[in-house]
């Protein structure tokens, strides 16, 4: 007999711990790289406020909806119980392959290439060196994981209270100082020529084209409610730090989108590669763009702290469900981490960093991503229904569903369309691995039976 995947840990982070964990999971390298692709896309500042601006309305709404779910299943593995709770094992298992070969383990690689690189450019080292930093990045964080859930997430509070104290100078410095007298703007290598979109058709498909990166960007809140019975009081503690903290990235956001706008102008901010870099030495020379490089850097890694953490929880609970290798369900004794689950998760991810770069990975995590956030916030319906006819009711509740979840139904899809039309070999690559997964999880269901077999 298989072992159920609802294990319960020893609660451990509270309010703080767990606003750190949403904010950390969100905020990576996305805001000091994508800016400058959105605004490619949609070619104005008002549709390029307006792509952050909608993004931010998603994001608000998915982390109502995530809030509600987590309060009714305060579970370790979060989105992998509401699939399989709601719609049954096979695309729960496919969202924790995803997770495993693509979403999570693809973030990583990504993000841990973008780290290196700003590591790299601080520390005065040749560009071949960030590669060997990303690997190094990825070993050490996975190790501090393993060495213990408090150890994790206190590497990550810290880093994340760096990254927002980085982000803020940089915001006081572009709404507030004026431009240095010898300030230049970036110039592209290859000039970037703006093409804003004409008629609503055209309209439509900029935003959707835009939203890849934006949404890219805000994605991670979900992963929150993976480490779920971790929290003290989860049922309570969850949606009150997966509301703050989009809250806090949202506000973010918008707020460095203005301070790229105002400190590099539309174009400016199109031909740069380092749109924070670049900024901050307009306003504060090169002690503000060492400083900005540095926060960038502690963004990156605490990001991939938090992932780490968050991911191989899923992959615990699909292996204590017996879908995947039983050495991952199993906890560290004195430690309480699903040490194998962390090694695995370690591996694949430095097999993706060492064969891609993080623009191929891109519209790759965001395509398979979304396909599961429209997928789990459908989730609601049947858990409402279902509780509802058990008699189950739950204090918290998404304002306006269920209007505001199809709305976030919708904008997955139209978040999906957007990456397929963007990047369509990347999407097809994405679709294959998912369609790999079926044989896969064919192969476990028949390792399960037998098991429940045996005496």
């Amino acid at each position: 007999m298989t072992q159920s995947s609802d294990v319960r840990y020893a609660a451990r982070l509270g309010t703080f711990s767990g606003t750190m964990l949403v904010v950390g999971g969100i905020i990576g390298a996305g805001i000091f790289l994508s800016p400058s692709i959105v605004v490619q896309r949609v070619g104005t500042a008002p549709l390029t406020m307006g792509a952050w601006g909608l993004g931010a309305v998603v994001a608000i709404i998915g982390g109502f909806v995530y809030a509600e779910l987590g309060a009714r299943r305060p579970k370790a593995g979060g989105t992998y119980v509401y699939l399989r709770e709601a719609f049954g094992t096979l695309p729960a298992f496919l969202y924790g392959w995803a997770l495993f070969l693509i979403i999570g383990t693809g973030a990583i690689a990504a993000v841990a290439m973008t780290g290196a690189n700003y590591l790299a450019e601080l520390l005065g080292l040749p560009a071949e060196a960030g590669r060997p930093i990303a690997i190094a990045l990825i070993v050490v964080l996975t190790a501090l994981n393993v060495a213990g859930v408090r150890i994790g997430a206190t590497t990550g509070n810290v880093l994340t209270v760096l990254k927002l104290s980085a982000i803020a100078l940089l915001v006081v410095a572009a709404l507030v100082l004026s431009p240095r007298a010898d300030a230049v703007l970036p110039v592209a290598a290859v000039p970037v020529t703006l093409t804003p979109p004409t008629g609503w058709s055209d309209t439509i498909a900029a935003m959707g084209a835009a939203l890849v990166p934006v949404l890219f960007s805000f994605g991670g809140w979900q992963q929150t409610n993976a480490v779920a019975e971790e929290l003290v009081d989860p049922a309570r503690t969850l949606p009150k730090v997966l509301i703050l903290g989009v809250l806090i990235v949202a506000a973010t956001y918008l707020l460095v989108n203005m301070a790229y706008l105002r400190a590099l102008g539309l174009e400016g901010l199109a031909a740069s590669r380092a749109p924070a870099a670049d900024s901050m030495q307009i306003y504060l020379g090169p002690v503000g763009r060492t400083l900005i490089t540095f926060g960038i850097v502690t963004s990156t890694v605490g990001f991939l702290s938090m992932v780490i953490l968050m991911s191989a929880r899923v992959y615990q609970a699909m292996a204590a469900d017996g879908l995947f290798f039983r050495s991952m369900a199993q906890l560290h004794p004195r430690t309480q981490t699903p040490v194998s689950a962390l090694l695995w998760q370690g591996v694949v991810a430095l097999v993706l960093l060492l064969s891609g770069t993080y623009g191929q990975l891109l519209d790759y995590v965001v395509f398979a991503d979304w396909i599961f956030f429209g997928s789990t916030a459908a989730t609601l319906f049947v858990l409402r229904a279902r509780d509802a006819a058990r008699g189950e009711h739950i204090a918290v509740r998404a304002p306006g569903h269920p209007f505001t979840t199809v709305l976030f139904v919708a904008a997955a899809g139209y978040v999906v369309i957007g990456s397929v039309v963007s990047n369509p070999g990347n999407a097809l690559r994405g679709a294959a691995l998912l369609a790999l997964g079926l044989p896969v999880y064919a192969y476990w269901m028949r390792q399960r039976s037998r098991s429940e077999r045996s005496p």
